[in-house]
């Protein structure tokens, strides 16, 4: 990185590196029960976000800054704001409280982890 980046904010090369998450957005009860099944072959990562939130804006922030091209699950976004139907069904189905935010992973069509705020891990997430 040059002075002139330093000083003005050019992108580092952990920016320059970073692999976009390939999410798969979670907005009705349907896709919830095809998640579930895809579980069966791939672990699936529920991430539970609020557009409304601070700490979980911080908490996507954190789990995406660690994404990458290895990392072997399919990943959806659920936003709770405009899908909470979605939230409550989670919730009936695995018996998990819900928090915001969130990330649940299934494998198996089961629970594997979750976990809430800053306790959210991708790290821990791949070495399930």
């Amino acid at each position: 990185m040059g002075i002139f980046d330093k000083i003005f904010g050019g992108a580092s090369d952990d920016d320059k590196q970073k692999v976009e998450i390939p999410w798969v957005k979670l907005t009705t009860v349907s896709q919830l029960d095809e998640a579930i099944e895809a579980s069966k072959n791939k672990k699936v990562i529920l991430f539970k976000h609020s557009t409304r939130c601070s700490i979980s804006s911080s908490a996507m922030n954190k789990f995406t800054s660690k994404w990458s091209e290895d990392t072997d699950a399919i990943p959806y976004y659920l936003d709770l704001i405009a899908y909470r139907e979605v939230s409550n069904m989670i919730q009936e189905k695995f018996g998990v409280m819900h928090q915001s935010p969130q990330v649940i992973v299934l494998q198996d069509g089961k629970v594997i982890y979750d976990a809430s705020h800053m306790a959210i891990n991708l790290d821990d997430i791949k070495a399930l």
